[in-house]
């Protein structure tokens, strides 16, 4: 897919939400708050934000607990249209299935409870009617295959269960291919190439986020449809195995695809990372792949972290687990945390609008950047 064909995609997506403004709303309405502040930078209304990995909840909030009052209060401050939430579980094939349904289960439950501040997104109407109706739009997404084990033909049941995007592998190999920590780099397996396959027939996204680069160039090459990369950064600024060479980015770009950026450590090659890095990267990001590929994936909760002591201990010891797990990755450290400081609170997408801005990004492009690029991305990749 060439430029010419995403930037008229890009433009049939913001005119489906552009035309959503103006029907009636249907299902349940949003809850009657108080009015917010207008926003500083002035498109934020209008724009369909969506942020390509991230999640509702409290930071440090015990597994598989009910989303509290401030954290649907935080997702109605965020102004996010739509969020690709992570359902499968990661880096082992014995427990992951299993895992993977029960938070299934309880996502479903929530968006049942809170239906009045989620809903689930399984195709692209579904994304209007969140803008429309000023609920969060939740998709349901994977960051591993392994909830899959050998049987591909489990993308249709988890289909049927609302998951539309599909990450290849975590940190680690699997059975479909490398993760960005293994140092045989060894590519996309045949079972892989099946996966892929698979993934376009179905109409689901192929994510390649965690994926070593070797996978993430064959799977490019595979994939008979647009790819993403719902969370990442760039290595040419911060060489971390996290990050994605130049060439990674632009092949998924030239397929029509999409580009995240994260507000993880990786944005740094030392110490804290802050919006300026963010920003340096989103900068880059574009140079590479061109306006119309690069959004923002901020692999984080949407509401604001509280620095506690109790947070540091936590975040320490989660940090000491996944280096014993083995998927860990270089660069994590208990004392470079998970979020950007600056840009720690719940309508961090407005806030990142309001620094594009101020370095003369034009309107069109902090609109594209803010989440209409990935809405076009699934526009294209799943149809209306």
């Amino acid at each position: 897919m060439n430029s010419v064909t995403s930037r008229r995609s890009f433009l049939s997506a913001a005119g489906a939400i552009s035309a959503a403004a103006m029907l009636p709303l249907s299902g349940r309405s949003a809850t009657a708050t108080a009015p917010l502040p207008k926003p500083a930078w002035g498109g934020y209304d209008d724009a369909i934000v969506i942020d390509s990995l991230g999640t509702p909840g409290i930071y440090g909030s015990e597994d598989l607990a009910p989303l509290t009052s401030t954290a649907i209060d935080d997702v109605r401050k965020s102004g996010i249209s739509a969020v690709n939430l992570t359902v499968g579980e990661v880096g082992s094939y014995s427990q992951n299935y299993n895992e993977t349904i029960k938070n299934i289960a309880y996502w479903n439950a929530e968006i049942a409870t809170h239906a009045d501040a989620l809903v689930l997104v399984r195709n692209f109407r579904d994304i209007v009617e969140a803008k429309h109706s000023k609920r969060l739009g939740i998709i349901y997404g994977f960051q591993d295959s392994t909830s899959l084990g050998e049987d591909i033909d489990r993308v249709d049941m988890f289909g049927q269960l609302g998951v539309r995007i599909y990450q290849l592998t975590y940190n680690k190999r699997n059975l479909v291919g490398d993760g960005c920590l293994e140092p045989a780099n060894a590519g996309l397996s045949v079972f892989g190439r099946k996966l892929v396959e698979k993934l376009n027939e179905r109409k689901a996204l192929v994510d390649l986020s965690h994926a070593g680069q070797r996978t993430t160039l064959d799977a490019a090459a595979a994939s008979k449809a647009p790819i993403a990369i719902t969370h990442t950064g760039c290595a040419a600024i911060a060489p971390f195995p996290r990050n994605k060479t130049d060439e990674e980015l632009k092949a998924v770009a030239d397929k029509g695809g999409y580009v995240g950026i994260y507000l993880m450590p990786f944005l740094r090659s030392k110490g804290q990372p802050m919006a300026v890095d963010l920003i340096a990267h989103i900068e880059h990001a574009i140079d590479v792949c061109g306006e119309d590929h690069v959004g923002i994936g901020s692999d984080g909760v949407i509401s604001p972290v509280a620095v506690t002591p109790e947070f540091k201990k936590k975040f320490a010891d989660e940090i000491e687990d996944r280096r014993k797990r083995g998927i860990s990755a270089p660069g994590e450290d208990p004392n470079v945390y998970t979020f950007i400081p600056d840009l720690n609170c719940a309508n961090r997408f407005e806030r990142v609008a309001e620094l594009l801005a101020a370095r003369k990004h034009p309107d069109a492009r902090i609109a594209k950047i803010l989440g209409g690029n990935f809405a076009r991305l699934l526009n294209d990749v799943w149809g209306t």
